[in-house]
């Protein structure tokens, strides 16, 4: 089932930050842990370094340094926040949630708190349900968290996973204003549940309807089937999402897709018409950070002076599942 409209929003972003610990894991580096190369890696995935939390920093602390990073750089309240919103496949643990943690960090008092799992297309979904608690009047201001700690779930010994996967975080904040038009102007939605055996984490579960799973706490991807899924159905929904919202490709500014892989963003930019040079991405320095790649190339491009008032942005993101999630929006900040 596919959703695809111009929405109603009322969402005003007023701030940014992001956070990525400070050990690096070079290519040079896993050159000593499995067969590989550098040269090897940046040609398949773009990726030349990725960062990795300490064995006792978890994605709660990197969440909450995001959020004190936007503290400082906008000087705004968070006491008041009504709503925060974790996007994360990697919690420090079931419950209690990341969310949670993060409330207590910065003292928040009668606030809602939830995490949201929807792999790499998290924060994208995160911004929709964010939107719709600000248009509903349930809340009126909203902090919204892409974060995961993809090194603690990766196997070192696998050479075609662990190139790809870093830690970081990025966060943002949202308040309704109820006088213009919200930044949010189109959103799009897809789920084929039918692939999810093609990347997974295990659970509690050690089947997947009828497929046997592998490697119990360790992500597992098939990336071949996983990037001809990417660069075949991320493209449709593209241009769906722009259809709706009755405007072209070439309306767009910048497209800020999930950072998956280069190969993959060049694939998907080539089939829908968008020129690679108006894309933002983290992933050369960061790697493949899950819920965190796309707020983290927002705000590498804040800090770049790329992303200028009154740019129209297309945040696209696409993962486990599989699942899709778009959101074109109006930068304002």
């Amino acid at each position: 089932m596919t959703s695809s409209f111009r929405i109603r929003s009322n969402a005003k972003l007023t701030a940014i930050g992001s956070y990525v610990p400070d050990q690096k894991i070079t290519n040079a580096g896993l050159e000593r842990l499995v067969e590989t190369n550098d040269e090897w890696i940046v040609q398949r995935t773009g990726i030349s370094e990725r960062r990795a939390a300490a064995p006792d920093q978890y994605t709660s602390d990197m969440c909450i340094e995001a959020v004190a990073d936007l503290q400082r750089r906008y000087n705004v309240q968070l006491e008041d926040v009504d709503y925060i919103i974790v996007s994360t496949t990697t919690p420090d643990m079931p419950f209690p949630s990341v969310s949670a943690r993060v409330q207590q960090a910065f003292n928040i008092g009668a606030c809602g708190a939830i995490d949201l799992q929807a792999a790499c297309a998290g924060f994208t979904a995160a911004l929709q349900n964010a939107n719709g608690l600000l248009l509903s009047g349930i809340a009126r201001k909203v902090l919204v968290i892409g974060a995961d700690s993809m090194t603690k779930i990766t196997d070192y010994t696998d050479r075609t996973t662990c190139i790809l996967f870093g830690d970081g975080a990025g966060a943002v904040l949202l308040e309704a204003d109820d006088d213009r038009e919200g930044d949010l102007l189109a959103s799009y939605s897809v789920t084929t549940g039918a692939g999810g055996h093609h990347v997974y984490l295990t659970g509690l579960s050690e089947k997947l309807g009828e497929h046997e799973l592998q490697n119990p706490g360790k992500i597992v991807q098939n990336g071949r089937e996983v990037y001809k899924w990417a660069v075949s159905t991320v493209p449709i929904g593209i241009e769906q999402l722009l259809e709706r919202a009755g405007l072209t490709v070439a309306d767009i500014d910048w497209f800020v897709p999930h950072s998956a892989n280069m190969r993959i963003i060049e694939s998907i930019c080539e089939r829908s018409g968008i020129p690679v040079e108006r894309t933002l991405a983290s992933l050369q320095h960061y790697g493949n950070t899950s819920s965190a790649t796309i707020p983290l190339a927002l705000d590498l491009a804040v800090r770049d002076n790329k992303l200028q008032p009154g740019q129209l942005v297309l945040l696209y993101g696409f993962g486990a599942g599989l699942t899709q999630a778009g959101v074109l929006m109006r930068w304002e900040l």
